[in-house]
């Protein structure tokens, strides 16, 4: 009785919380008074009854009761008694028609929350206890125009649950979905179409707003339901008229859209896009230049497309099936269209355009298939490949400088056009090689007084042909004048007719890229690279006054360099003297701009080093050069250092600390030019790389900027130990005692691959220093594991994870080193300290990466020391604490079988075992026959069958075996 009397009357004053500009302690109420409803038996029906009955004129409460009542259909509407069921189904149908009498419809956000619970009730319902949903429906709201509203937006809510691709489903909610089509189709489907063809008709003057949510309703609909109740004279009709009225038409448009997507019988397909283009054609739809609502356009765009790829998927049916008349007709049809397709295509508007560039590139494709191409079908290519090239030209409105939403929304656009060329190529190489010529070269002789538009998109043309034209078709350059490929002559004048000057960013930069793009070019004529140099150099490339230019050409010329270095030595010297300016450390606070930022000059760098490392000057010049290339930056260095230590500010410290890093980083790109034919050593440049060592490596102790100097320091290690081999070995010692000092989890974590790197490099070249790293930096890190951290703290628990991680792998790559003697020398103690920070490391942290390197050095150190002849009380080491690592891992809850991670794991663990008997034989097996597997209590049968697969050959066998195993052992 005290629940009943709770649900007489609503908690007003929690209602006051439902308004959004209440204050915290009301809302606060409100959500707690929801929450109480939503979980109540029966308290819902306060809510039933405020919607029955209408009691509220407050938006928010309304809006709070439908949600109330939602929750309980969504979860609850089994556990509900057939009265309460009853009671929703009158609770809705009272509410409806109380809009059908109120003098104000309600607000959308409450008729869109209605819909939603009209729409859950009907597929919780409709299937037994509610099968006249839409009669009853219809017979209440007849043509009241809110009531159809409401009606409407009940059906795509209905689609939403029911239908939607978009929205993923459980297995039962799929077949039930399916069973609710089914009875649909065959109780109501006519009923709904007739109503919606009466709403279309009713109301296409009166309610256009209407009108337009049922078009949205028949497209929605169509794709599930007989085509036939709407693909009929009378309802294409009616939509066709509303094609005409400008609220509706784009509505109209979409509903067609759908209805032509619809699948169906290739025949029938093109029968009912030919009659639907008849009447378009008819009514003056195709006439689209006359037509200035682009809005419409693109929606009509949008739909030629889908008629456009309806008959080539009718056509490819047709073809493949072997129908041959049918697929000649299919063909007409499509080619009938096309004259439309370049109309659009050519359209200002680039949204009208790139809605048909699908129909446009499936149409080639079918070009493609066809054995010989007619006159026709040779000029529509030809007007596509026009079409395409003119689209790709900028617009007078494009901003270069500050590119925003509609620049990046033609990137996009031009994408698909290159697409379309791409596929031109592949139907008629020769006829778009010749179309980009012609176009190419009227251009580049009257380039003066061209347009940036004309003369940007002409050199784009060569660039493109590169990607979209195959090496057969001229796309190469042989040297044999003879067979001079048009590209070659494109190239040639490219480089040749001084369109390098032209004062626009867009055609700098995309002269540019094609040089770059074809730089073999070059090595066929070498005699053009002098003056392609120059561009690179001047104001026309580094000198630029875009920056962005500025940048993009860093990273080209670098390219350029690369590739035709072969092709450079009389010019070494001349273009280090030019770029020099570029190659400067630009120290803080010197207060011009520079020309590039630092990362644009790491490419300088790089080029400047393959120009010296890969010249034919004598190794004394190579020296010479590569000194004055890296002492500056030496020099700066050290100063900067000192400046550094004596700075108190913190921004002006940070601001040193990078031009510190990036010095540092300069040096290390110019490395990039050494290989295994041109070493340090044999280029002269040890010294040099010598001196910056030397240099670098004491801001390893720089207690300031300490993050980013130490990785600068040490990726410029990484690369010396790659380039310069054992000469660098006498710097690792002290780098390494730097790099320990005041050590962090990210410092140490980031320090052991620079050690494994020597260890698996070096090997017994280092083994005496490693020997003598080894326990610090193994303390190192134990120290730093076992740093109290807050509970909560993710980051620094994930960066110990790490840490733990790059432990493993450093003791995992001493021990496949071969360098047996690094572990063995460290006293006993120590080895066990070690060995038993692997054991952890197996079995106790659920971290199956690392539980993986434990497992291969557990393996790697019975193999080491497990043997007849191994290291002294290591056996007993293996039958105390290795073998029973092996079964507690995986008997582990957090050792997941299902994770493919946990399985490599698990392989591991099973090669540790098979290594075991390979090394102590029997007495192995008789070790776990007679005490260890009996004391985990595993059945004799099963421990004789796991011993007996240990002692086969095939480790593959006893790896499944195991997981088997353990699967059975977790059950």
């Amino acid at each position: 009785m005290a629940c009943q009397s709770v649900c007489v009357i609503m908690d007003e004053q929690a209602l006051l919380g439902l308004n959004p500009n209440a204050d915290a302690r009301y809302r606060h109420r409100a959500m707690a008074y929801f929450e109480q409803l939503k979980e109540s038996q029966d308290g819902w029906e306060v809510c039933a009854e405020a919607l029955a009955k209408g009691i509220y004129n407050d938006d928010h409460v309304k809006f709070f009761c439908f949600q109330v009542l939602e929750h309980q259909i969504r979860f609850r509407h089994a556990g509900l008694s057939a009265v309460q069921q009853q009671l929703i189904r009158e609770t809705l149908m009272k509410w409806l028609q109380i809009q059908l009498m109120n003098a104000e419809p309600e607000k959308p956000f409450i008729r869109n929350k209605a819909a939603q619970v009209f729409a859950l009730t009907f597929v919780m319902e409709y299937l037994t206890l509610w099968p006249k949903f839409f009669f009853d429906i219809l017979t209440l709201v007849g043509l009241n125009p809110r009531g159809v509203d409401v009606y409407l937006r009940t059906l795509m809510a209905i689609d939403g649950e029911v239908v939607d691709r978009d929205i993923l489903h459980l297995p039962d909610e799929i077949r039930r979905n399916a069973l609710i089509k089914d009875q649909m189709r065959e109780r109501c489907i006519p009923t709904l179409v007739e109503s919606w063809f009466q709403i279309l008709q009713t109301y296409q003057q009166s309610h256009p707003e209407i009108t337009c949510q049922c078009l949205e309703v028949v497209g929605a609909f169509v794709s599930w339901i007989d085509l036939n109740l709407i693909a009929n004279d009378r309802f294409v009709n009616l939509l066709l008229s509303q094609m005409s009225v400008m609220e509706l038409r784009e509505e109209a448009c979409d509903c067609l859209f759908e209805i032509i997507n619809k699948g169906m019988d290739p025949a029938d397909k093109i029968k009912l896009v030919e009659s639907l283009c008849q009447v378009l054609q008819s009514a003056g739809f195709f006439n689209v230049e006359q037509e200035e609502d682009v809005d419409f356009l693109a929606k009509f765009s949008r739909l030629v497309n889908g008629m456009g790829q309806s008959l080539v998927l009718s056509w490819s049916k047709l073809s493949k099936n072997g129908n041959v008349k049918e697929a000649a007709e299919a063909l007409q049809a499509l080619e009938s269209k096309v004259p439309l397709l370049l109309r659009l295509l050519i359209h200002e508007d680039d949204d009208i355009s790139a809605n048909i560039v699908g129909f446009c590139y499936e149409y080639l494709h079918v070009l493609k298939q066809l054995p010989q191409l007619t006159d026709q079908q040779k000029a529509n290519l030809e007007a596509i490949l026009l079409a395409v090239m003119k689209k790709l030209t900028y617009d007078d409105e494009y901003n270069f400088e500050n590119e925003g939403e509609d620049e990046a929304m033609f990137v996009e656009y031009r994408k698909q056009l290159k697409m379309l060329l791409d596929r031109l190529a592949q139907v008629s190489p020769e006829l778009l090689l010749e179309a980009v010529r012609r176009v190419f070269n009227n251009t580049m002789q009257s380039w003066q007084t061209a347009s940036f538009m004309e003369v940007e998109v002409a050199v784009r043309l060569l660039y493109m042909l590169g990607e979209a034209l195959p090496a057969s078709h001229g796309a190469h350059f042989s040297g044999d004048t003879a067979k001079t490929s048009v590209l070659q002559d494109m190239m040639r004048t490219l480089v040749s007719c001084g369109v390098s000057s032209f004062q626009h960013s867009s055609v700098s930069l995309e002269f540019f890229e094609t040089v770059s793009r074809y730089d073999k070019f070059f090595l066929v004529e070498p005699q053009h690279i002098p003056i392609v140099l120059m561009a690179f150099l001047d104001q026309r490339g580094l000198r630029h006054s875009s920056p962005k230019v500025r940048s993009r050409v860093a990273y080209l010329f670098s390219r350029f360099i690369k590739t035709l270095h072969k092709h450079m030595n009389a010019f070494i010297e001349d273009v280090l003297t030019r770029i020099q300016d570029l190659l400067e450390l630009n120290p803080p606070e010197n207060g011009f701009p520079a020309l590039l930022t630092s990362d644009d000059q790491l490419f300088m760098f790089e080029a400047a080093g393959v120009l010296i490392v890969h010249g034919e000057s004598p190794m004394e010049r190579k020296t010479a050069m590569m000194t004055s290339l890296l002492q500056p930056l030496m020099d700066a260095f050290n100063v900067l250092l000192n400046k550094l230590s004596l700075e108190r500010d913190e921004e002006k410290q940070n601001a040193i600390g990078d031009c510190l890093s990036h010095a540092v980083g300069f040096a290390s790109r110019t490395s990039k030019a050494f290989s295994n034919k041109q070493t340090v050593k044999l280029s002269g440049c040890s010294e040099v790389y010598r001196g910056c060592l030397q240099t670098f490596l004491p801001a390893l102790s720089v207690p300031l900027q300490k993050g980013s100097l130490r990785s600068a320091v040490r990726s410029f290690l990484h690369r010396m130990i790659i380039c310069m081999e054992e000469e660098v070995l006498p710097f690792i010692p002290s780098a390494s005692q730097h790099m320990l000092k005041d050590c962090e989890a990210k410092d140490l974590q980031e320090f052991i691959p620079l050690i494994s790197q020597i260890t698996a490099k070096f090997k017994s070249q280092v083994s005496p220093f490693l020997q003598q790293v080894f326990m610090p930096l193994v303390l190192s890190i134990f120290e730093v594991l076992g740093r109290p951290a807050e509970e909560n703290d993710q980051a620094a628990a994930l960066e110990k994870q790490m840490l733990r991680r790059s432990y493993f792998t450093f003791i995992q790559t001493v021990a496949g080193s071969g360098m047996n003697e690094v572990m063995a020398n460290q006293g006993a103690e120590n080895i066990e300290r070690v060995v038993f920070t692997i054991i952890q490391g197996a079995v106790d942290f659920p971290d199956p990466i690392a539980q993986k390197s434990c497992f291969i050095i557990l393996s790697k150190l019975v193999e080491l020391w497990g043997g007849k002849d191994g290291m002294v009380g290591f056996p007993d080491f293996i039958y105390k604490h290795i073998v029973p690592a092996c079964f507690l891992a995986p008997l582990k809850p957090s050792f997941d079988l299902s994770d493919a991670q946990t399985v490599l794991t698990l392989s591991e663990c099973a090669i540790t075992l098979k290594t075991i008997h390979l090394k102590r034989g029997l007495e192995f097996i008789q070790f776990l026959q007679q005490e260890y597997l009996p004391s985990l209590q595993v059945a004799p049968e099963i421990s004789q069958e796991l011993c007996q697969v240990l002692q086969q050959p095939d480790v593959k066998v006893l790896k499944n075996y195991i997981k088997a195993f353990f699967q059975r052992a977790k059950l």
